[in-house]
């Protein structure tokens, strides 16, 4: 009976930790291959079933057509965020997979996660820490799985593609939101509302011995507290702790077609990027980038380390981070002005530690040219400079508020997404407000991730009275939002929705003229304005092309009449001062 009575009692303990020892696919394959996106979910789900300090939650839609999950781990086993910030918690996401191929967060998450519940010491370090992690974003990449991708990287064996279900690349997706993703992701991020956040990622480029490199939010940028706080002592922070753990990191290798002895500049993290989007919202944001040469399981065990780094700087610094950051989205609130966009400063830079290889140029035996080759024989430690300072550029005062007309909803459903405060308006109103029109701009011509997108983007401003329809939008300033409210709505940002294409309506003249029947239309204008026959006398003597051009100068003519549509140009979202 003694016997009968122990087995049971043995077997209702391993019950109750069933997943608590269980290795993941990546450890199952001898840390060859990165689990399926099926096995992830099942995982996932079985830890949350057995583990009252885990939730598994379906969030919202991707392209895939499959659900976007979050898994929350909090020792308190609550998971009301509002709850836990009113109690002090430091929230820290991680998301994975957003390029599938690039999978080592995938599965180091998955050990992070079913470690801590083994651990005791390791909980009691996290009171008050909320983990987020998104499991796997770019979930139709995923399924798109296969051997043959990657082709410069040292495993794993098979990995997803970089294009997810409609071929976006994801990580170009944070402010123009095309796909279900994003905007889910959106989701996530506004419901949580991160201290902290981690994309983990794997690097091309120059050969190197470290296996770990990490791109930061650019401090100038997020500015203020947080960011004297990110370069004084987060960042420090972290490179010790990963020095400590055998992974001596250096900031991302930001050089292409070249070699990084010389040093190199910091990364010019916009909005599009995921770093830069958490920026906006006074989030410090990094991905993670391992070495592509590097084994799959150094890289997996790198990426382990450097979370748990800042899951410890989460919980060490808590009450210091929260209180910068609201400290820093007061002055968000009551700041003026924004820069928009943002320029290197070459004078400025400190000196870190490389631990690189030696180069030379060798005959090709493709091409019998000269090539790059790295001899790894050849490690070598240097001091290089590394340039991470930006200057803001392109400064804008910010109105009281922005006006949306109603057909323009697409732009308000994306501030909706990222919880910026609106209202409308219930009946018709005339207000005076600032005018853009949009006096230059440039076009890239070739697509970049399903866009023709805008840059070099300039102004004009001209102040009367409008119109403005019932339905129409109001968007106040002073509130936490306000950096993504004026970056995305302000035309001459790099990452607007101008520069995204969301209005290019505006730029094609809808009404034009027969030239034979307004010539003598024009002929009576210039009659009784002489003040525009002047200007067409100029214009004739100054260019010789529109001297010889006629239907040009009626053009001229008809752009200075009443008939000349007030919509071509003129950029549709309104400011109010």
């Amino acid at each position: 009976m003694l016997k009968k009575n122990l087995i049971v009692m043995v077997s209702a303990l391993l019950a109750s930790f069933p997943l608590v020892a269980q290795k993941t696919a990546y450890e199952k394959s001898g840390k060859t291959e990165t689990a399926t996106y099926q096995e992830v979910i099942a995982w996932y789900k079985s830890l949350a079933a057995e583990h009252s300090q885990v939730k598994l939650m379906e969030m919202g839609e991707t392209d895939s057509g499959k659900p976007l999950h979050l898994v929350l781990f909090s020792t308190e086993g609550e998971f009301n965020v509002s709850e836990l910030k009113e109690k002090g918690y430091i929230t820290m996401l991680v998301n994975n997979g957003i390029h599938p191929g690039e999978p080592d967060g995938i599965d180091a998450s998955m050990m992070l996660i079913r470690d801590l519940l083994k651990d005791k010491r390791k909980q009691k370090e996290l009171d008050k820490v909320l983990l987020g992690i998104i499991p796997l974003y770019n979930i139709g990449g995923a399924l798109n799985r296969m051997e043959h991708t990657r082709v410069n990287q040292n495993g794993p064996v098979a990995k997803g593609f970089r294009g997810n279900a409609r071929n976006l690349d994801l990580n170009r997706d944070f402010i123009k939101a095309d796909s279900k993703n994003a905007r889910t992701f959106a989701k996530i991020f506004q419901y949580l509302d991160p201290e902290l956040f981690l994309d983990n990622h794997v690097s091309n480029g120059a050969d190197y011995q470290h296996v770990m490199t990490l791109l930061t939010t650019q401090h100038n940028k997020l500015g203020g507290n947080l960011g004297s706080y990110l370069q004084s002592q987060l960042e420090p922070s972290l490179y010790a702790y990963m020095e400590k753990a055998g992974f001596p990191m250096v900031p991302y290798v930001n050089v292409w077609g070249t070699t990084p002895e010389k040093g190199w500049n910091q990364f010019y993290d916009s909005p599009r990027y995921s770093s830069g989007y958490a920026t906006l919202f006074q989030s410090i944001g990094f991905t993670a980038e391992t070495h592509m040469l590097k084994p799959y399981h150094s890289r997996v065990e790198a990426t382990y380390a450097l979370m748990e780094s800042m899951l410890q700087a989460a919980a060490k610094d808590r009450e210091l981070i929260l209180s910068h950051r609201e400290k820093d989205r007061e002055m968000v609130r009551k700041q003026e002005e924004f820069p928009l966009n943002w320029e290197h400063d070459t004078t400025a830079y400190r000196q870190i530690t490389l631990k690189g290889y030696e180069w030379e140029m060798q005959e090709s035996e493709v091409s019998g040219l000269q090539r790059l080759y790295y001899d790894r024989q050849k490690p070598f430690t240097a001091k290089v400079p590394f340039y991470d300072t930006y200057r803001p550029k392109d400064v804008v005062e910010k109105p009281q508020a922005y006006i949306i007309p109603p057909g323009w909803y697409e732009v308000a459903e994306l501030l909706k997404i990222n919880e910026v405060e609106m209202t409308q308006l219930d009946q018709d109103s005339t207000i005076e407000v600032e005018l853009y029109h949009i006096a230059h701009y440039k076009t890239m011509q070739r697509p970049y991730e399903n866009h023709y997108s805008h840059y070099d983007t300039q102004v004009e401003k001209t102040v009367k009275r409008l119109s403005i329809p019932a339905g129409s939008w109001i968007v106040p300033t002073g509130t936490d939002t306000d950096r993504y409210v004026v970056e995305v709505l302000e035309p001459a940002g790099r990452d607007s929705f101008f520069n995204w294409n969301y209005f290019d309506a505006i730029l094609q003249q809808k009404e034009g003229f027969s030239a034979y029947v307004f010539e003598d239309l024009a002929a009576r204008y210039l009659a009784e304005d002489p003040g525009l026959r002047k200007a067409l006398q100029q214009k004739q003597q100054e260019d010789e092309a529109f001297a010889q051009n006629p239907y040009a100068q009626l053009q001229f003519i008809f752009e200075r009449t009443p008939y000349f549509e007030k919509a071509y140009l003129r950029y549709p979202i309104y400011r109010v001062n």
